[in-house]
């Protein structure tokens, strides 16, 4: 149970009854048993039936979630799950998934990737990146209409795919989708008095070191890279709350510094994760609706419409 204190009068005041029940973070120092086995529960409770699943390759698979009624070829965008790249599955957002998919008529795919520590960086992104390509190869996707994006972790990992994407110059993006992402491993590095809810200072230290696992930090973290220019249009949200807010906004900042369409919302008293705990919370409700404004945009009929009067969707600055 998180022990707010004086900081409880700044949480939101319909989060408070969440803030004061949930955990302080997954004491990450004590192993991964309890703390996947706690994200097993959450994948096994959130999976909905109905959803298709398929193998990308031998380490890869998706859940494809597709709007109603669709058959010609339209927007998608690659969704990356959350727990720290130590834990989670693609299941446990199916709801998630499933409301995007209903409020944008954009194809939701979630990928599974492998975890640190057992497999550390560059594997979950090779991973991702190979769902990436394999979904814009899918005759039912636009290519000029593919996004990524994911929460916490997985934000972190679609900020890393767009930045290989651009790179390598195979794929082009349209946007990018980024939910209180876990982005610098410098975040919880010194004294970090303040009370979290879901995950302290203490649980990023320890994912970020397992997870780079020696590698060059100036490679692997999206927040070390210095060159962000010709990035996708992007949406990033965060909580004021949040051990991942100064980080956001810096690198919200970056973007717009590097040329790139970047909003930034932020979730004035949200803790991590809230809108998944308290999503009929007004926060969350404009949290959420703001995601769908931007994937609207970027990848719907906004952007389509956009294409075919022969306009350039990526100077367009997503919506505030």
């Amino acid at each position: 149970m998180a022990r707010l204190g004086s900081e409880a009068d700044k949480v939101d005041p319909q989060l408070r009854l969440a803030a004061r029940l949930l955990p302080g973070g997954y004491r990450l120092h004590r192993g991964l048993t309890v703390p996947r086995a706690v994200m097993s529960l959450a994948v096994r409770a959130g999976r909905r039936k109905g959803v298709d699943t398929v193998t990308v390759n031998s380490n890869v698979t998706v859940r494809v979630h597709r709007p109603v009624g669709s058959d010609q070829p339209g927007p998608a965008l690659l969704w990356i799950h959350g727990g720290g790249t130590v834990m989670g599955g693609a299941a446990q957002e199916d709801s998630f998934c499933r409301r995007l998919v209903n409020f944008t008529d954009v194809t939701v795919v979630a990928v599974d990737h492998r975890l640190a520590p057992e497999h550390p960086y560059p594997a979950p992104v090779d991973d991702c990146y190979a769902a990436l390509s394999w979904l814009a190869r899918q005759p039912w996707v636009d290519p000029a209409r593919v996004g990524v994006g994911g929460a916490s972790a997985g934000g972190g990992f679609a900020a890393a795919l767009a930045l290989r994407a651009r790179d390598r110059g195979e794929l082009t993006l349209a946007s990018q989708l980024l939910v209180y992402p876990m982005l610098d491993d410098r975040t919880g590095a010194g004294p970090d008095l303040r009370p979290r809810v879901m995950w302290s200072a203490r649980d990023n230290q320890i994912a970020w070191r397992w997870y780079l696992n020696g590698a060059d930090p100036g490679e692997a973290v999206p927040a070390r890279r210095t060159d962000l220019t010709g990035l996708p249009p992007t949406w990033l949200g965060v909580g004021t709350l949040d051990l991942f807010y100064e980080e956001s906004l810096a690198y919200g900042r970056a973007l717009q510094d590097a040329g790139v369409p970047a909003h930034v919302h932020v979730a004035d008293g949200a803790f991590h994760a809230f809108d998944l705990v308290v999503p009929n919370a007004s926060v969350s409700q404009r949290f959420f609706a703001s995601q769908v404004q931007h994937l609207r945009s970027t990848l719907g009929a906004e952007s389509s419409a956009r294409s075919r009067h022969g306009a350039d969707s990526g100077r367009n600055s997503p919506p505030g």
